[in-house]
């Protein structure tokens, strides 16, 4: 991950570099601060606020297989969440469901249904009140997920604290902003169908990083 910043970091020039992934994060975002002279900003899972505002004490971390069974995750919930039992279940089928509702399929409801199942049939679950959605891909799903939650659930993420951290690190005079890019690391032809939804948050155009030039 580092070279592959390294590289984009070259090619953009950034003023700053946010890891938009719960996962590259807990598991990289030590080494590539050593390496890259930006200022980079971390996707970790929100468990301080989760257990702020938990009243049950008992929370969960919905995010990747690979996210939920970090260790960087248990440091965080032993950190902040001492008091709170901390209930941890990974879904790939919810990343493949937002990437589906972004190209404007249907979702089904029986992913984000056994998505939620997996921390609610857990011992304690009967008690959880505040789910943490940690990856980046989940606030996408947060109307489905409402939906399929047998009971009222808090959902918490962590893009509130992530945009108030860019802005203090900008200060008060910002890189001037332009049309916004989407840069692929691999080939972008079957990423097209999100182009649509990518330019209504300001990604304009399609690139590949590396390989034949092509451009959307």
């Amino acid at each position: 991950m580092a070279g592959l910043l390294g590289r984009l970091s070259e090619r953009l020039s950034p003023g700053l570099i946010v890891i938009a992934c719960n996962t590259a994060s807990t598991i990289a975002l030590s080494w590539v601060r050593a390496v890259i002279p930006a200022p980079i900003v971390g996707t970790v899972p929100a468990i301080k606020p989760a257990a702020e505002r938990t009243r049950s004490r008992v929370i969960g971390v919905l995010g990747t297989e690979a996210t939920v069974r970090q260790p960087y995750v248990a440091d965080l919930a032993a950190r902040f969440a001492s008091g709170c039992t901390v209930l941890r279940h990974g879904s790939a089928a919810l990343v493949t469901a937002a990437e589906a509702k972004l190209r404007g399929a249907r979702v089904d409801p029986a992913v984000p249904a056994a998505a939620l199942a997996g921390l609610l049939d857990q011992p304690g679950g009967d008690r959880l009140d505040v789910v943490v959605l940690a990856c980046t891909h989940f606030p996408l799903l947060l109307d489905e997920l409402e939906g399929a939650s047998p009971r009222p659930l808090a959902f918490v993420h962590g893009a509130e604290g992530i945009a108030r951290r860019v802005v203090a690190l900008l200060g008060e005079q910002p890189p001037q902003r332009g049309p916004g890019r989407f840069v692929s690391t691999g080939p972008i032809a079957p990423l097209a169908p999100l182009l649509p939804a990518l330019q209504q948050h300001g990604l304009e155009t399609m690139e590949q990083l590396e390989g034949p030039d092509s451009r959307w």
